[in-house]
C-alpha cells in the first residue's frame, strides 16, 4: 500500500507531457521520413493524455511520470507528422515545374524591393484547369521592353492576374548551410517562381479586405511614408523602417555586416524582446490609467485590465511586422503567459514558460528548426530564473525607501546580472549554430540594449501614430535617426574586433556545456558550481579533428546554385577552385549577396579553417568569380591564381606551373605559356590534381577549342579518376575525344536546379554514363565531397542522401 507521499500530487504529470511533447515534436523534425500512420500516434497519445488526467492523485508518480512521458511522445510525434502531412500535400506537382500558368490571386505580404524587382507572397484563389499550392513565394523582375513603359509592381493587398513560371521547393544544400526548403515549409510556401512579362500582368480592380492584407496595406504605407520623410541620404533609414513595420529588407547589407559581427542582430527583427516591452508599456500606462478610475477597478481589477490592454497592444504590433515566423512566437509566449497571470492564480513561472512552448510548437511544428526559437526560449529562461533569484535576494535594497543611489546600483546591478545570463546561455547555441561568438558581443549589447528599446523603438512608433500629422512624424523620425548615429558608430568601431570561432562542435559538447551553463546560474555558494566551467572546455578549446594523412586529397564541391565552387584539402593546405556566382543584384554590386559569403565562408567557420594556401579564380564569369570580394575581405589568402590580368594581387595561372603539398602535386595545364588571356571561358585555369590514390581534374569552362589544344600538346595529362565536368556539363563542351582522353571514374556537375542552360544537357550525361562515370550532381545531389585516400581509393558522399529530411527534394522522388 502506498503511502499519500508517494502518490502524485493533481497536475504533476503536465511538465513532463509537456517536455515529452516538445521534444518528440523536435525529433520528428530530424526524420527523413513520415510515419505512415500519423493520426494513429496522435489519437493514442491524447487518449493517454486523457487516462493520464484521470489518474492524478490516484496512483504512484513513477507510474504517473510515464504515463506523462509517453502520452507527451506519442501526441507530438504524431501531431507534428499530421501537420507536416498536410504541408507535403500543399506543393507543386512535378509536372508542373516549368510551365507557363495563369493565374489570379493576391499579394499577400509586404512585397520586399532587391534592385531588379521584389518578391513577395501570392495567394492563389483562380487557376485555368490546374492545382496550385495556395501560396506561392514569387519574384516580380523589373525588366520592361525597349520603349516600354515603366512596369507597375503589385503592391500588398491588391489582386492580380499573372503569368507564372514555378519549381517545387528547392535550394542550394550544404554542410553548415542555410535550409531554404525548411524555410518555405515553416512559411506554407508550396512553390517558389517568377513572374513571366508575356503576356502581361494585369492588375485587377477588386481589392481584398481580409484583415492580414489590410494590414500589409497598412505596413506599405508606412513604409512610403517613412521613406518620404527620411528621404535617401540619411543612412539609418533602413534601420527606423524595420523597427516600426518589420521591412528587415530595408536595412542595407552593410549594416547586417556590422550587426552579424557585434552579435545585435536580434536588435533588427521585431520578436520577443520588442513586442514584450511594448507589451509592458501598454500594460503600465493602462494599469496607471485604470488605477485612477475606481468606476473601472469596480468592473476589472486594473492589474488584469494591464494584463489584457499589453497582450492586445502586444499582437498589434505584432500584426504591425507582419506576423512572421518570430513575432508570431513572441505573441503565443506573451499571449500564454497573459493567460496565466489573468486567471488571477499562482503559476510558477516555469510552468508558463512551459505552456508557451506548448502552444508555440501547437502553432508551428518547425519552429524547432530555426535557432531563434532555441535561442529566445533558452534566453528568456535564463533571464526568468535569475531575474527571480535577484529580485528574493536583493528586494530589501529596491524598496522604496531605499535611496536613489542605492536603486540605482541595485538596477545597474540587475542589468549586469542578466546581461551575463544571456551571454551564458546562448553562448553554446551560437556556436552550434552558427560556430562564432563576437567577443565584445556583451559590450555592444550592453550599450544598445536599453539605446535600441526604449529610445530608438519607441520614437519610431510614435512616428507611426502621428503618420496623419506629418510635422510631428518627420520630427520623431528625424529625431530617431539623430540618436541613431553614435551608436552606430560606436557598433561599426566595435565590429573590427575578432571573434571566436572554435569550428563545429560535436553534439556531446554541446549538451555539456548548456548543462555547465545551468549549473553556472545557480545561486552563489552552490555545491558543485565551479563544475560547470570545467563542462564548458570541451566546447571552447576544442581538439582538431585528425587531418587528412600524408598523400590523402578531400574535395568538396559546393552546391552554389548555377556556378562553381570547390575546396580541396590535403593534411595540411586547403585551395579553393573558384569562388562561386553573385546572387540577385541589386540596385548597387555592394548589395548583392554571393556563394563566398552565404555558403564557402560559414563552412569555412564550422571547419575551422581560418587561411586559405592558394585560391585559384578559373575565370571572369560571376557565376565563377562573384564570391571573391567576401572571401577576401573576410579570410586571409596566401595566393591567388587567375586568368584575370587585372585581379588585384594574383598571379596568372599558366601551363606547366606546379607545386607539391603534403604528398600531393597541384600542376596547371592551361593557358599556354604564349596564350593571351582575358579572362574569358577558353581562358579558364585547368588544374590538375595528382594524389598517390587518385588524379583529379578541374578545367573550368573551356569548350571544345582549348580541349583540342589539350588533346594535341598534352593528352596523357588529361588523364584523371575525377572530373568537375567542363562549362557544368554544357554541349559545347566535353567533345568525345577530351571525354575519352580523361575516362574518369567520377563526373561531377556543379549546375542550378532547373537552370536556364539545361546544364549538363542530356546528350553529355549520356557520354559520360556510356564510359560508365558515375555522375553526381549538385542540383540533384547536394554538396559532394570526395576523398582519395592513398590506400583506400576514392570514397564518395552526397549530402542531400547523407542528411535526409521528409520535406527535402530527393531524385526520383516527390
Amino acid at each position: 500500500m502506498s503511502t499519500p507521499a508517494s502518490k502524485a500530487r493533481p497536475g504533476a504529470g503536465g511538465t513532463p507531457f509537456l517536455i515529452a511533447f516538445a521534444l518528440a515534436i523536435a525529433g520528428l523534425q530530424q526524420q527523413a521520413t513520415l510515419p505512415a500512420t500519423p493520426l494513429v500516434w496522435l489519437v493514442a497519445g491524447l487518449s493517454l493524455a486523457g487516462i493520464l488526467c484521470f489518474l492524478q492523485g490516484r496512483v504512484a508518480c513513477v507510474f504517473l511520470l510515464f504515463v506523462a512521458l509517453v502520452a507527451g511522445s506519442m501526441s507530438g510525434w504524431g501531431y507534428a507528422a499530421w501537420r507536416a502531412e498536410g504541408r507535403l500535400q500543399n506543393r507543386l506537382d512535378t509536372v508542373l515545374e516549368g510551365q507557363d500558368i495563369r493565374v489570379i490571386g493576391t499579394v499577400a505580404s509586404l512585397p520586399t524591393n532587391f534592385g531588379r524587382g521584389e518578391r513577395f507572397v501570392f495567394r492563389v484563389e483562380q487557376t485555368a484547369n490546374v492545382s496550385l499550392p495556395e501560396r506561392l513565394w514569387l519574384t516580380f523582375y523589373t525588366r520592361p521592353a525597349r520603349d516600354a513603359a515603366p512596369l507597375r509592381l503589385p503592391q500588398a493587398g491588391e489582386r492580380w492576374e499573372l503569368t507564372v513560371r514555378l519549381k517545387k521547393p528547392h535550394g542550394s544544400l550544404n554542410p553548415y548551410g542555410f535550409d531554404y526548403e525548411a524555410w518555405l515549409l515553416e512559411r506554407n510556401l508550396g512553390a517558389s517562381g517568377y513572374v513571366r512579362q508575356t503576356p502581361a500582368p494585369r492588375f485587377v480592380e477588386q481589392v481584398s479586405w481580409s484583415p492580414m492584407d489590410a494590414v500589409h496595406r497598412l505596413r506599405a504605407y508606412l513604409r512610403e511614408r517613412f521613406q518620404a520623410n527620411l528621404g535617401n541620404e540619411r543612412p539609418y533609414a533602413g534601420i527606423l523602417v524595420a523597427l516600426a513595420v518589420g521591412d528587415q529588407g530595408a536595412i542595407p547589407r552593410k549594416h547586417w555586416d556590422t550587426f552579424n559581427r557585434t552579435g545585435t542582430t536580434h536588435l533588427m527583427c521585431i520578436s520577443g524582446l520588442h513586442i514584450t516591452l511594448v507589451a509592458g508599456f501598454a500594460g503600465w500606462l493602462i494599469g496607471s490609467f485604470w488605477r485612477r478610475r475606481a468606476r473601472l477597478c469596480r468592473r476589472m481589477p486594473a492589474q488584469q485590465a494591464a494584463i489584457f490592454g499589453g497582450a492586445l497592444m502586444a499582437l498589434a504590433y505584432g500584426m504591425l511586422s507582419g506576423l512572421d515566423v518570430p513575432a508570431q512566437r513572441a505573441c503565443i509566449m506573451l499571449a500564454a503567459a497573459a493567460v496565466a497571470l489573468f486567471s488571477r492564480r499562482r503559476v510558477r513561472i516555469s510552468r508558463i514558460l512551459l505552456l508557451a512552448l506548448f502552444f508555440v510548437l501547437l502553432a508551428d511544428p518547425w519552429a524547432v528548426l530555426a535557432p531563434g526559437f532555441w535561442l529566445s526560449f533558452c534566453v528568456v529562461a535564463a533571464l526568468c530564473w535569475v531575474g527571480q533569484r535577484y529580485r528574493t535576494n536583493d528586494s530589501a535594497e529596491s524598496s522604496i525607501e531605499a535611496g536613489f543611489f542605492t536603486q540605482l546600483w541595485h538596477w545597474l546591478r540587475l542589468f549586469s546580472v542578466t546581461q551575463w545570463a544571456a551571454t551564458l546561455a546562448t553562448l553554446p547555441l551560437l556556436l552550434l549554430f552558427f560556430q562564432r561568438f563576437p567577443l565584445l558581443s556583451p559590450l555592444a549589447n550592453l550599450l544598445l540594449i536599453p539605446w535600441i528599446s526604449f529610445i530608438i523603438t519607441p520614437l519610431a512608433l510614435l512616428s507611426v501614430l502621428f503618420i496623419w500629422l506629418p510635422f510631428v512624424s518627420w520630427l520623431l523620425l528625424a529625431l530617431a535617426h539623430a540618436l541613431l548615429v553614435w551608436p552606430m558608430a560606436a557598433l561599426e568601431w566595435l565590429a573590427v574586433a575578432p571573434q571566436f570561432s572554435p569550428g563545429a562542435a560535436p553534439l556531446w559538447a554541446t549538451l555539456a556545456a548548456a548543462f555547465g551553463v545551468a549549473l553556472l546560474l545557480l545561486p552563489r555558494g552552490f555545491p558543485g558550481k565551479a563544475v560547470g566551467w570545467l563542462l564548458l572546455c570541451p566546447l571552447i578549446f576544442q581538439v582538431p579533428a585528425s587531418s587528412l594523412p600524408e598523400g590523402a586529397v578531400r574535395l568538396t564541391v559546393f552546391d552554389v546554385g548555377q556556378g562553381q565552387s570547390a575546396l580541396l584539402e590535403t593534411s595540411h593546405h586547403r585551395l579553393l577552385y573558384d569562388v562561386g556566382p553573385v546572387y540577385g543584384m541589386g540596385e548597387k554590386v555592394e548589395e548583392a549577396s554571393n556563394a563566398g559569403e552565404r555558403i564557402v565562408l560559414p563552412y569555412l567557420a564550422a571547419r575551422g579553417i581560418r587561411r586559405l594556401d592558394a585560391v585559384v579564380v578559373s575565370h571572369k564569369d560571376s557565376d565563377h568569380a562573384g564570391g571573391l570580394d567576401s572571401l577576401r575581405a573576410k579570410i586571409p589568402m596566401a595566393m591567388i591564381f587567375s586568368s584575370l590580368p587585372e585581379l588585384a594581387g594574383g598571379s596568372i595561372c599558366r601551363q606547366g606551373e606546379l607545386w607539391q603539398w603534403d604528398g600531393v602535386r597541384f600542376e596547371f595545364l592551361h593557358p599556354g605559356q604564349e596564350q593571351a588571356v582575358r579572362g574569358r571561358n577558353n581562358d579558364s585555369c585547368v588544374l590538375k590534381v595528382s594524389a598517390p590514390g587518385g588524379r583529379l581534374l578541374f578545367p573550368g569552362d573551356i569548350e571544345k577549342r582549348e580541349e583540342k589544344r589539350l588533346l594535341a600538346s598534352q593528352q596523357e595529362a588529361l588523364a584523371a579518376e575525377v572530373l568537375l565536368l567542363p562549362h557544368h556539363g554544357s554541349k559545347s563542351s566535353s567533345s568525345w575525344p577530351f571525354v575519352a582522353a580523361v575516362s574518369p571514374q567520377w563526373a561531377l556537375v556543379s549546375a542550378g536546379y532547373r537552370n536556364r542552360f539545361s546544364h549538363p544537357h542530356p546528350e553529355i550525361v549520356e557520354r559520360y554514363e556510356t564510359l560508365d562515370a558515375r555522375l553526381l550532381r549538385t542540383d540533384r545531389d547536394g554538396a559532394l565531397t570526395l576523398t582519395v585516400h592513398p590506400t583506400a581509393g576514392i570514397t564518395a558522399e552526397a549530402y542531400r542522401a547523407q542528411e535526409k529530411r521528409y520535406w527535402r527534394y530527393l531524385a526520383g522522388g516527390d
